[in-house]
């Protein structure tokens, strides 16, 4: 084996869009796990060292005809067309959270990928936080009755001049929420709906600063939400769920559990590299996973909200 070869059955796997989250976290978890070699790079903001890097996608595709897999790490507005590129090519397709700027496009290409015999993964990163699976095996014998989400940072932190996010397709500050809408839909024992929401819009930007939403579900359950890019000060990314049975509360975006009060033991490899595990595990099944809940109580919010205009905003990058 030389030093360009993967080892036997290691999947070559190309990272499309190297921008923060990529960097952060798609890079150090592959770096870290032998079911893939990182093998090419396609990205308009510099190079990755030590894979060959490409300037798009499709030059990529052209000349890689072994890379059998792509990490699609762009901005939404962008995925559409990349992912469809990559699954005509045969390659296997991860997605990262959003999975597209519409259901219906990912719906698509969730078509597309089973027609062509690839994997296509969409992702939802926080499902993947150490709380959540223990979350939803402790209220599958339990009744929730009301929860309440708390989901706030500030943008200039989290999201430092990234102007996409202000621009239709973007979603604004469903960008986190989302995040906190992939743990509720994976946690509750039953789906929920979307019954009202208002939409902070800056008078300047396309799409909302803030929001809260309204659900409702079985048995009388009450769902409110608040997701907010104007906080200051430390995140708050908490779920909190009453039951008939105690209380059950995730922080830290669902990496602590406390059940009434009572801090959870919890142990894994932490959420990218539970995302790359499935991944694998996806490929050797000949299997896709595409799970659209969290992206249709976006589009819900969108449908139903009501735009309520508030000042402008700044943050040193014109949106």
């Amino acid at each position: 084996m030389t030093a360009t070869e993967a080892p036997s059955g290691t999947i070559d796997i190309a990272v499309v869009g190297v921008g923060k989250i990529a960097r952060d976290q798609h890079l150090p978890a592959l770096a870290a796990d032998p079911r893939f070699r990182l093998a090419a790079a396609a990205t308009r903001s510099g190079a990755v060292e030590g894979v060959e890097t490409f300037a798009t996608l499709e030059a990529l595709l052209d000349a890689r005809p072994d890379v059998a897999a792509v990490s699609l790490c762009q901005p939404p507005q962008a995925r559409f067309e990349a992912a469809r590129a990559a699954i005509l090519a045969g390659r296997h397709v991860m997605l990262e959270k959003p999975p597209g700027q519409t259901v219906a496009e990912v719906q698509a290409l969730a078509d597309l990928a089973a027609r062509q015999g690839v994997t296509l993964f969409a992702t939802w990163h926080s499902r993947h936080a150490l709380g959540v699976g223990p979350a939803r095996a402790w209220l599958s014998a339990r009744r929730p009755r009301r929860v309440r989400i708390t989901w706030q940072e500030d943008v200039r932190e989290w999201h430092p001049g990234q102007t996409w996010i202000w621009q239709a397709g973007g979603l604004g500050v469903f960008d986190p929420g989302i995040n906190a809408l992939s743990i509720l839909t994976a946690i509750l024992p039953a789906p929920v709906r979307l019954t009202a929401a208002d939409l902070h819009v800056p008078a300047n930007c396309e799409t909302p600063i803030a929001c809260d939403l309204v659900f409702a579900g079985p048995e009388g359950l009450e769902v409110e939400a608040r997701f907010d890019f104007r906080w200051e000060g430390p995140p708050r990314w908490d779920i909190e769920v009453e039951t008939d049975d105690g209380r059950l509360t995730l922080s830290k975006g669902g990496a602590a559990l406390e059940i009434d009060g009572a801090p959870q033991p919890l142990s894994g490899p932490g959420e990218y590299p539970d995302l790359y595990r499935r991944f694998a595990e996806l490929i050797a099944a000949g299997a896709s996973d595409v799970d659209l809940a969290p992206l249709v109580h976006v589009a819900d919010a969108f449908l139903l909200g009501r735009r309520l205009t508030v000042e402008p905003f700044h943050d040193g990058a014109a949106p």
